[in-house]
């Protein structure tokens, strides 16, 4: 419902609703004193009296005011108005994580992992201020239009030191992100959080969460029993290393999980690197559950010592068995004679065909030397960049290691050049900062800079790319073209149309194109009879001394 009032605290002047969650609604609002817009959030009238409630919006308040970090959301002020608890935060112009992942689906491996950089270091930030936000999930995240991300809604985040705010721990936080251990009504620890950040990234990099069921109890019994699936199996192109960190994070049991969001971070930061190309998968004891129980919303666990029998017992005797085993044997060579008669398998050396060798990994000599000694003679080589092979190895062939192939026919191997180069990110860089970097990793590239006017932002701050985006893999000597959006000092001519304006409208008119202004004249409303610099005139915004000055009367 819109809010009765056009205006709380005498300050803030309400503008649209933009959001509404349980508790509370969030408006967009003008603060009248700093002149910026903000995001204004209001406990509904009806919650305003609930003791419990009061509390919970009075702690989002007190957690988010104690953190000052980039990837959360600030908080301006909170207060009380005729009853009326609101809590004032910069307002994000973007929208939720959730929404761009229903939008595009499951995101890049790299554009995930700077997403889950900022996430987890402002849940590190938050941790190191005994701060656990319980409730992490895409909803709750703000992504900016340059790609920077925000984490809201600190309402049932608890300081290490604070009284619960409901009775034997009760389950709190969205079923589709909840640990396990939280789902057992157990003490909320740091690992809470890791569990739902690795869950944050299952959904990043394949579009959906992990568990689906008719209600949050079979959705918690879930994430309680069953492994998460691997992302690999979604998409075979994400590295190992990557998917080691979502199993590590998810681990079923807290001790099996980063120690801190911190170290999590560090996993993230390197998880790329090329000395991490070669791991592992990683795996941990899932504990065995015997029976699960529901009661009064909390999930009781009994845990078994004995295996679960998984497989069905064996129903034929063993003599039916070899009677089946001998029949299947005698219709594949059965089957196996027919294809050599065919022509379909050739035998190696026969008919002029030959079995390819496995050449892959293998230097780009000796993969030749390979072929020719099978009298292979048709050799192409075609060199394409690679994450994973090292530079002159032979990354595939055109037909399978022990297929059978004419010896004249052309094989054709694929080298790796290298690892190539990354590129980055490089919004909220200046110009001269992306230049020195592209030098310095060698990196040839044509650069198209246009320029924009930009109102809050210092002169030469790279406000977006084109062309090549951030995460793109390149030949660092192909000379391709990047373009980026630089901002500059706002620049305008004066326009005559300010003249019998209303003065006050005149400075809103030219505060909203980032001018500065001054007014001179007595009272406090008029006319603009004058303006300096003078109508016509081009003026360029530089710096606070720089302004432009309205003679009213």
């Amino acid at each position: 419902m819109p809010l009765a009032v056009q205006e709380v605290a005498n300050r803030y002047e309400i503008i649209s609703l933009i959001g509404q969650g349980g508790m509370a609604d969030v408006y967009k609002a003008k603060d009248i004193i700093l002149n910026r817009i903000v995001a204004i959030k209001i406990l509904r009238e009806k919650l305003s009296h609930d003791a419990m409630t009061l509390v919970r919006f009075q702690r989002e308040a007190s957690a988010a005011s104690r953190l000052s970090h980039p990837n959360v959301v600030d908080i301006y002020d909170v207060g009380e108005s005729d009853g009326m608890h609101y809590i004032v935060m910069e307002f994000i112009r973007g929208r939720t994580l959730k929404q761009l992942i229903q939008q595009r689906g499951a995101l890049s491996v790299s554009e995930s992992i700077q997403i889950m950089t900022q996430l987890t270091s402002a849940i590190d930030h938050a941790h190191k201020h005994n701060i656990i936000h319980r409730d992490i999930k895409p909803q709750n995240v703000l992504v900016k239009d340059d790609g920077t991300v925000k984490i809201t809604d600190f309402g049932i985040a608890i300081a290490n030191d604070a009284v619960q705010l409901t009775l034997n721990n009760a389950v709190m936080g969205s079923a589709h992100y909840l640990a396990p251990e939280t789902a057992q009504g157990k003490e909320p620890t740091a690992q809470v959080d890791i569990y739902s950040l690795g869950i944050v990234f299952y959904e990043l990099l394949t579009g959906d969460v992990p568990f689906h069921g008719k209600t949050p109890t079979e959705i918690a019994v879930k994430h309680l029993r069953q492994p998460i699936p691997y992302v690999r199996d979604f998409n075979p192109a994400i590295p190992q290393a990557v998917e080691n960190i979502i199993l590590k994070a998810t681990a079923k049991d807290p001790k099996d999980r980063y120690s801190s969001a911190y170290a999590m971070l560090e996993d993230l930061q390197n998880c790329m690197n090329w000395e991490m190309r070669n791991v592992e998968r990683i795996s941990f004891t899932t504990p065995n559950i015997a029976k699960v129980d529901v009661n009064d919303g909390h999930v009781e666990v009994e845990y078994s010592d004995e295996p679960i029998e998984t497989e069905e017992k064996r129903k034929f005797p063993w003599f039916t068995w070899i009677i089946r085993t001998i029949v299947i044997l005698i219709v594949c060579l059965i089957l196996l004679l027919g294809l050599v008669a065919g022509h379909v398998i050739q035998v190696d050396g026969l008919l002029g065909y030959q079995t390819i060798p496995n050449v892959v990994n293998l230097s780009t000599s000796q993969a030749k030397k390979k072929l020719k000694a099978k009298n292979f003679t048709h050799i192409t080589i075609k060199k394409v960049l690679s994450d994973s092979v090292d530079k002159g190895k032979v990354i595939s062939c055109n037909y399978d290691a022990g297929q059978s192939v004419y010896h004249g026919n052309t094989i054709v191997l694929k080298v790796s050049k290298g690892p190539g180069y990354l590129v980055e990110d490089f919004t909220g860089q200046t110009l001269e900062e992306a230049e020195y970097t592209l030098d310095k990793e060698g990196v040839k590239l044509n650069i198209e800079v246009k320029y924009k006017n930009a109102a809050d932002t210092n002169p030469g701050v790279i406000l977006s790319q084109k062309k090549l985006k951030a995460g793109t893999r390149i030949d660092p000597n192909a000379n391709e073209t990047i373009q980026f959006v630089v901002s500059q000092n706002p620049t305008i001519v004066i326009p005559e149309s300010l003249i019998g304006m209303d003065v006050n409208e005149a400075k809103e008119s030219l505060n909203d194109q980032g001018i500065a202004v001054v007014l001179s004249g007595s009272g406090d409303t008029g006319v603009v009879v004058n303006v300096s610099p003078s109508v016509g005139s081009t003026y360029t915004q530089e710096g606070s001394d720089s302004v432009v000055t309205l003679y009213y009367q």
